[in-house]
């Protein structure tokens, strides 16, 4: 006598699974797309639990927060550590081969021949150990600062052009001297804290000290290139200036709008590099007599 499989109960309701994880029983569900989701998936809201996809869609939506200036909120410094590294191995890379120092130092004469980027390779190159960690020491204590007020996009113009301002005042005035050295850039730099600091009016005497300091040792101390500090110098009083006070309306004297400042920081930073790069190909036909 055989005897007939048994029949599952079709009353009996299926246990919920995660949506994601089907071999999960699980009864939770995303307050938001009310699917069931196990514990590994599940993120805790302000009432209940979503998903990690629903949270992921959420996020999208959420404008990320911007500094005072328009930048968005550096959560680390990272083109401050890039920065660092890159000069670091410069130095390193001119311990082991002599000649790249010859090759890629600022001399108006290379630049004059075309050997252009001679304008900002100079400034990953050091002229010693002191040197390197004297601007090591200073792009570490104001880098990460400038960058948080900034932004990572306009902190890095910012070093980017100071470095290129003080070759290029290089090139104008003393072509034959051969340089090497962040100075440029580490002056640049100098400039923004003092220009942000009175835009935000905060005690701004200690930077003024320091670049009074800085520029007596510029003038009193042999063998240092004074066109290359007060060439970065004069790039990041420019720079800055219009990043920390341009545009004025909007919504606001002080809060105008994001879009408008954007485009006007952008506008900015390329008329910088576009007036530097003009400077450059002038100082070249005049020194070649063109």
């Amino acid at each position: 006598m055989s005897a007939s499989p048994s029949q599952p109960d079709s009353g009996a309701k299926a246990v919920p699974t995660c949506f994601r994880h089907p071999d999960r029983e699980t009864y939770v569900r995303c307050n938001r797309c009310e699917r069931p989701i196990c514990p590994d998936c599940m993120r805790d809201a302000p009432v209940g639990h979503q998903c990690v996809q629903c949270v992921a869609e959420g996020q999208k939506s959420v404008r990320r927060p911007r500094t005072v200036f328009g930048g968005r909120v550096a959560d680390r410094p990272y083109v401050t550590w890039v920065l660092l590294g890159l000069i670091g191995l410069g130095f390193l890379a001119q311990q082991a081969v002599p000649d790249v120092t010859l090759q890629f130092q600022m001399w108006g004469v290379g630049v004059i021949n075309g050997q252009w980027y001679r304008l900002l390779t100079a400034a990953f190159l050091h002229g010693g150990i002191v040197h390197l960690a004297f601007n090591g020491f200073a792009l570490w204590v104001v880098g990460r600062q400038l960058e948080e007020w900034l932004g990572h996009g306009r902190y890095l113009a910012l070093w980017v052009l100071g470095a290129l301002g003080g070759s290029v005042l290089t090139l104008l005035v003393t072509p034959m001297q051969p340089s090497v050295g962040a100075s440029g850039a580490i002056f640049g730099l100098f400039a923004a804290v003092f220009v942000v600091g009175r835009r935000l009016r905060t005690d701004t005497r200690y930077i003024l000290g320091l670049l009074v300091v800085n520029l007596l040792i510029t003038f009193v101390v042999p063998q240092i290139s004074w066109t290359a500090h007060v060439g970065g110098l004069l790039t990041g009083f420019a720079l800055t200036a219009a990043y920390a006070y341009l545009p004025r309306g909007g919504n606001g004297a002080d809060r105008p709008d994001l879009r408008t400042r954007t485009l006007v920081h952008a506008a900015a930073t390329v008329g910088c590099a576009v007036l530097l790069v003009a400077l450059a190909v002038g100082a070249t036909v005049y020194w070649t007599g063109g």
